[in-house]
């Protein structure tokens, strides 16, 4: 009957119809990571349920969903601005090719937006394709593919493991100020969302790659970054959001959705960065959403019931299974479990640990 019911679940929701499905339940050593802990399994917190329409009435069946996730999307889209038209098939120019260990690299330059480009690589493994992918948005390219900082290389790590990877950075190069393409008029964490949109038909067009089978990763602004991305463009298989922050918390400063390179953006008022306060107000989109009573449990229901994982640290610590919980909700009404994952560790920064859950997370849902 489980069966069933996910079959059915995924033909409702039609954008999800083509979702790649593991063999199997999860290996034994990361099905911790699809369960609270004990003392905090069923608590929802002050969330509001993504489950309720905004008359207030309750969602009901997994027929029902459609209707509800088509809402959360105009909410969203309706309070941080209308994306410009998604590129159907980005162009890439290679700049550079050259072999590296077990890989071919390509330093390329990627079409993200009508009119914009940004440099960025294409790391592509040995071995008769076509391979699962992911795309790796950060602060640059370099970090991505093991040239800068450590513990933040996912595309050369994933890479290693048998998975095309694209990475690329900050549109315009300063996350602070980031460029948008002349016909965006959103706030600048859903333009975001809207290259991933771009990435996933960049991967999804090259004949190495199996185009049912591309997740997305990122850590801290990239976290925020490929979050976004998944949950808006529901092509993506699946996702893993490092620490970025799941829900809005003002108490914390790198929980700074804020912030006018986020959501706080405002032609008519210039904030002071940092924690809201008197003299630094809510602006932008992100005073309408704080009005209005929306949180990012919304955006995360957009995933179901494709797959998951928060690699938590600092700001996303254990009791954000508060926030996840419902989302487990969720996917109890579309038939399907195993959906909603967490890792936690003490700091922000990634771990040998926490980086080697999120690899074995990706093989579990993107290898055959």
């Amino acid at each position: 009957m489980p069966g069933l019911l996910r079959i059915i679940a995924v033909v409702l929701l039609g954008g999800a119809a083509s979702l790649h499905c593991p063999a199997a339940e999860p290996a034994a050593e990361i099905a911790g990571f699809f369960k609270p802990p004990a003392e905090i399994a069923g608590d929802l917190g002050t969330y509001k349920s993504p489950l309720v329409f905004n008359d207030g009435s309750k969602v009901q069946s997994a027929a029902d969903w459609p209707k509800r996730r088509a809402e959360i999307l105009a909410d969203w889209h309706g309070i941080m601005g209308a994306w410009p038209e998604v590129i159907e098939k980005p162009r890439i120019e290679v700049l550079e090719t050259k072999q590296r260990e077990n890989f071919t690299q390509k330093h390329i330059r990627l079409e993200i937006a009508h009119g914009q480009t940004d440099d960025g690589y294409l790391l592509i493994p040995e071995g008769k394709g076509p391979f699962p992918a992911v795309f790796v948005p950060f602060y640059d390219p370099e970090t991505s593919i093991g040239l800068g900082k450590p513990m933040r290389d996912f595309a050369y790590a994933l890479t290693k493991r048998g998975f095309v990877s694209l990475s690329i950075g900050s549109p315009g190069g300063d996350a602070r100020k980031p460029v948008l393409a002349a016909d965006a008029n959103c706030q600048p964490l859903s333009y975001l969302g809207y290259i991933c949109a771009n990435a996933w038909n960049a991967l999804a067009s090259l004949p190495e790659v199996d185009s049912k089978r591309i997740g997305i990763v990122g850590h801290s602004y990239g976290g925020k970054w490929s979050m976004f991305g998944a949950c808006l463009w529901d092509k993506y298989a699946c996702g893993v959001w490092s620490d970025p922050g799941i829900a809005f918390d003002e108490t914390r400063g790198s929980i700074n959705y804020q912030e006018p390179w986020y959501l706080g953006l405002d032609p008519t008022m210039t904030r002071k960065p940092g924690l809201v306060r008197d003299d630094s107000p809510r602006t932008g989109a992100y005073k309408t959403l704080i009005e209005r009573g929306h949180d990012l449990v919304e955006i995360q229901a957009l995933m179901a019931p494709r797959p998951f994982l928060v690699s938590g640290g600092e700001e996303d610590p254990p009791k954000r299974w508060a926030v996840l919980n419902h989302l487990i909700a969720v996917n109890k009404l579309l038939g399907v479990e195993n959906r909603v994952a967490m890792t936690n560790r003490e700091h922000h920064e990634p771990t040998t640990e926490s980086n080697e859950a999120i690899y074995r997370f990706f093989e579990w849902w993107l290898k055959p």
